[in-house]
């Protein structure tokens, strides 16, 4: 899957989310009409011009559920898109094909969770079974017998072989860590808004699967919903502040699973990461300098480092370099998640990443650039470059 024909001819026209917390005291249903409504209202839209929803096979809310609670009079296209929070960007993807292929106008693509209060924690441990209410997978019946239960140990395996592979350290993880506190220590809607840490803040914190992942190198477990409106380019001229939609593309590989890739002959690169940056430079011409932003999915902090690789910002085992020269973090030469990321902000399935592109785009984000006209969002194999329209 790639963006191909799509590049340009679709926008976002409007974000929306909720607060992020850790008790939403409601249901996820009503936080997805709550981020939609708002989104809609965004772009001067109401529910009556919506007639496609997009959202994740492990989303809780049913399509059918939401049409009803927002009065939607029809939709002519719906879809989910599989593979966890690697699959965050395909949401985008989507709703831009659904929009440049004339099935749907103005598509909404969500995210709604109770990460936190739920009837089971987001980061809980869980042995085989299907990985959502929509799929069969059993990927995780070959790691539970093994002790690896949780989304922490999974991406552990891989981290684990990285960091051996280049000599990267807990201490190289937790300055990506600091950086990404410190964006969000000044983002209002960031869950550690006013929390800076240090790098020993870091090394003091447990660790959750030893010797990859400390418990500040985890996204949070967050309450909240996120949702965008989707149309066609020559449409969103007439909405309040479009950013264009120049690529959207997608790389799933053979074996791979729901959270990230057990079965690659190098567990040391993210495989799906470098497809996708085949699909989102070398087929469409945008240099990688070029990017003013980088929105990088950082579940945990060796994803982090193995996307910023697989990508081609850095040379294997050079994230650990780019990042202790600054250049990621504020004031550097390419700032990335500065909204404090899923590790600072909170986690709605890597979709508030974007939210935060966008307003970097439009000149409204809480620690917003001196110039940002183009962005990358990415997660692991699914992605979107962003532009000022």
């Amino acid at each position: 899957m790639s963006g191909g024909g799509l590049n340009g001819r679709t926008a976002i026209v409007g974000i929306g989310a909720t607060e992020f917390s850790q008790a939403a005291g409601r249901s996820e249903t009503r936080l997805a009409t709550e981020a939609i409504l708002a989104a809609l209202a965004d772009a001067g839209l109401s529910t009556a011009d919506v007639d496609g929803l997009v959202s994740y096979t492990i989303d809780p809310v049913e399509e059918t559920e939401l049409v009803r609670a927002l009065g939607i009079p029809e939709i002519g296209w719906s879809s989910r898109v599989p593979y966890g929070g690697a699959g965050s960007q395909g949401v985008l993807l989507h709703a831009a094909a659904a929009v440049a292929s004339g099935v749907a106008n103005v598509v909404v693509a969500y995210r709604a969770v109770r990460a936190r209060s739920g009837a089971r924690r987001f980061g809980a441990a869980r042995a085989g079974g299907a990985t959502s209410s929509h799929s069969g997978t059993t990927a995780g019946q070959w790691c539970a017998p093994f002790g690896v239960l949780t989304p922490a140990s999974w991406m552990a395996l891989n981290a684990t072989r990285y960091m051996h592979t280049f000599g990267v350290s807990s201490e190289d993880l937790g300055r990506a860590v600091v950086g990404l506190r410190d964006f969000a220590a000044t983002n209002p809607a960031a869950r550690f808004y006013g929390r800076p840490i240090t790098l020993d803040d870091h090394q003091a914190s447990r660790w959750i699967a030893e010797p990859a992942i400390r418990l500040f190198d985890c996204c949070q477990e967050t309450d909240g919903a996120v949702a965008l409106v989707v149309t066609a380019a020559d449409r969103a001229r007439d909405t309040p502040a479009p950013v264009t939609i120049a690529v959207a593309a997608a790389a799933a590989l053979a074996g791979q699973e729901v959270a990230t890739d057990h079965y690659s002959p190098d567990l040391s690169v993210m495989t799906g990461s470098t497809a996708l940056a085949r699909r989102l430079f070398d087929q469409t011409g945008i240099q990688r300098g070029d990017l003013d932003l980088l929105m990088v999915y950082d579940a945990f902090t060796p994803m982090l480092f193995m996307q910023l690789e697989g990508l081609g910002f850095c040379g294997p085992g050079e994230a650990k370099d780019l990042i202790a020269s600054g250049a990621l973090a504020r004031g550097g030469s390419l700032p990335a998640n500065t909204n404090g990321g899923l590790i600072g902000e909170g986690y709605i399935h890597g979709l508030n990443l974007t939210t935060e592109a966008v307003r970097q785009l439009r000149g409204t984000a809480a620690n917003q650039l001196d110039r940002a006209e183009l962005a990358l969002v990415s997660a692991s194999r699914t992605g979107v470059i962003l532009a000022r329209a």
